[in-house]
């Protein structure tokens, strides 16, 4: 790797930071797949961490690359590094210092807050305050993935609480045995079948805990690489350089076909826009097989190619605006989903880096955020039944949305799912307001208060680099 001493101390720090935020990620949210287990005696919590940490492991092993991509494409970092490495600098260090300050601040406090929205605050945070830099015209953010991701993180925990509630009414209808709805005697361990659900839930709320969370792990690396090493890591190496220019053909000559008689001035841009890129992208692939042999100048130049050209297109594409068949649409998504795979990627061993650092996270310092989560919630220690309800709920939402590509918080489902089982026994007065208050307080002052840290971080490393 043809880069200075002084920037690949930075990268292996930087990179470092990552892995100790996914390893705080770990032990942040462990309660959420292990509070259950623990607190109905189904399995020691020794057992029960490490189980948790292995399954933490395997998902992020397991669970693609869709999440770590939206938080890539949350923050385009095209416009903000565009290959100069000292503005990558500012980026990387403002992200992980004001994510990592966030998270150690509500673990030491035993405030279930969400490491989602801590990431997703401070690359928030970074590209608005990229607005106030001189000769920047807009803030550096993708607002529509933000609207889709912030849309996901306020909606998963109402839908957790929800569904605990019809899932508590639901085992009330069909299993009789009064058992699963007391309390656990302490000491004492629950029937096998009991055992099995709960930990069968906790199994799978820590896999997709690991494909979801791990994959914001995967995606701050990604920041980081092409941040600080553009030329290295801007195209997934190996990947052959035809399949590029055949897309870019296909695309440019289906968008070609819009009747732009009909088009307002904005959309008359990104036509004309769409066209230049694809014939600009052309040019410089041109004799190249493999991203390797690309002069280095010329990848981030393709990277950045690339993005826009597939933005225009799946922006006139859906607004209707393209005058073709409906198999030629689909050949169009084809083309834009194939030559992305040249920009949307990550090298397996950061994967490996990732899924090690959640998994040992996972293993160490769960007490604090496990009492509160196991204790302080309802006015009474959970039941077996109000445990397997809360993380059937994680567990299936967490499923789905990692299917889907969206980030979702596994602390604010499982704590909903928690307070919806326990408002199903006895109603809100079930609840201690004091731990709802501070958990709906962390809720609603992560985003602020990482995007305002993350932003000042920037600015003030934009300033001394």
């Amino acid at each position: 790797m043809d880069v200075s001493s002084g920037i690949l101390i930075l990268l292996v720090l930087s990179l470092f930071l990552a892995c100790a935020f996914e390893f705080v990620n770990g032990f942040h949210d462990t309660a959420n797949a292990v509070a259950t287990v623990i607190y109905t005696n189904s399995l020691t919590p020794n057992i029960a961490v490490v189980w948790s940490g292995l399954c933490n492991f395997t998902g992020v092993y397991a669970g693609g690359i869709a999440v770590a991509m939206g938080i890539v494409n949350l923050l385009p970092v095209e416009a903000l590094v565009d290959q100069d490495v000292s503005h990558g600098m500012a980026m990387i260090l403002a992200l992980l210092l004001s994510a990592i300050i966030w998270n150690l601040g509500t673990w030491y406090l035993g405030l279930p807050a969400s490491s989602s929205h801590t990431l997703i605050g401070s690359i928030l945070g970074v590209g608005i305050a990229f607005y106030f830099l001189p000769g920047a015209h807009e803030a550096a953010v993708n607002w529509g993935k933000a609207q889709e991701i912030g849309l996901s993180l306020l909606i998963s925990p109402l839908i957790g609480f929800t569904l605990a509630v019809l899932i508590m009414f639901v085992f009330k209808r069909l299993i009789k045995n009064e058992l699963i709805y007391k309390e656990p005697v302490p000491g004492k361990k629950p029937p096998v079948w009991i055992r099995a659900i709960l930990i069968s839930t906790c199994t799978l709320v820590s896999f997709f805990h690991g494909s979801n969370d791990g994959q914001k792990g995967v995606g701050l690396m990604m920041l980081i690489l092409i941040g600080l090493v553009p030329t290295q890591f801007a195209l997934k190496q190996h990947f052959e350089m035809e399949t590029v220019r055949v897309n870019v053909s296909q695309i440019g000559a289906l968008v070609s076909k819009a009747d732009t008689s009909h088009f307002s001035g904005l959309e008359k841009i990104t036509y004309k826009r769409s066209l230049y890129t694809a014939d600009t992208l052309l040019q410089i692939s041109s004799t190249h097989v493999l991203v390797e042999d690309l002069p280095k100048q010329d990848r981030f130049k393709i990277r950045k190619g690339i993005l826009f050209l597939t933005k225009d297109a799946e922006t006139l594409l859906k607004g209707g605006n393209l005058s073709i068949s409906q198999n030629e649409q689909k050949l169009l998504k084809e083309n834009i989903k194939e030559i992305k795979e040249v920009t949307d990627y990550a090298p397996r061993w950061v994967i490996i880096l990732i899924s090690v650092s959640l998994g040992l996270g996972t293993m160490i310092g769960w007490k604090r955020i496990v009492k509160t989560v196991g204790e302080k919630i309802g006015k009474q220690h959970m039941s077996y039944a109000q445990g397997a309800s809360a993380e059937l709920v994680a567990a299936s939402t967490i499923g789905i949305s990692t299917g889907l590509g969206l980030p979702v918080s596994t602390t604010h489902l499982l704590s909903s799912g928690i307070a919806g089982a326990m408002v199903a026994k006895k109603g809100l007065k079930n609840l201690q307001p004091k731990t709802i208050k501070n958990i709906l307080l962390a809720w609603v002052l992560t985003l602020p208060v990482t995007m305002m840290l993350s932003g000042l971080l920037f600015l003030f490393f934009r300033w001394i680099l």
